[in-house]
């Protein structure tokens, strides 16, 4: 039987990625790769749930990866959070962009990249399965259909 591998070790082991202490990254280096991380969790979801034109994977999966659906996800999900995670989220949320979502207000903006720093910060810890967790609760806290 195979050892199983989280994509996060295999790009470790094939990359030569150094350990790097995780309070050493900016908020907004966690929000980018949160940002691709969730992204990744939303298409993988949305192609597994059915095969379909591009077209239709796309439009599917721009309804959950936006600044204003990430704002009432993280809404939904502050009861769940560890007080270890709510510092990260408010990290992310707080920190200073200099760019702007185009179908979202400030203040939705700053709470997506708030979570999407939490997810990036669970990932890059090893903790997938959490991550995986606050993202499946999240979607139903907010009752859409995946």
């Amino acid at each position: 039987m195979e050892e199983s591998v989280t994509i996060l070790d295999a790009i470790k082991r094939n990359f030569n990625c150094g350990e790097v202490d995780i309070r050493t990254y900016s908020p907004l280096a966690l929000a980018y790769i949160g940002d691709a991380v969730y992204d990744l969790v939303i298409r993988t979801v949305v192609v597994e749930r059915g095969n379909t034109s591009a077209n239709k994977l796309h439009k599917k999966t721009v309804s959950y990866v936006n600044a204003r659906m990430q704002a009432r996800m993280i809404e939904a999900l502050m009861d769940e959070l560890t007080e270890e995670e709510r510092t990260v989220y408010k990290r992310g949320r707080n920190a200073k962009s200099y760019t702007t979502a185009k179908n979202a207000t400030v203040i939705e903006y700053r709470k997506a990249t708030g979570f999407e720093a939490l997810c990036g910060y669970l990932y890059l810890t090893g903790r997938q399965e959490r991550m995986l967790a606050l993202v499946k609760k999240s979607i139903a806290l907010v009752e859409m259909e995946i």
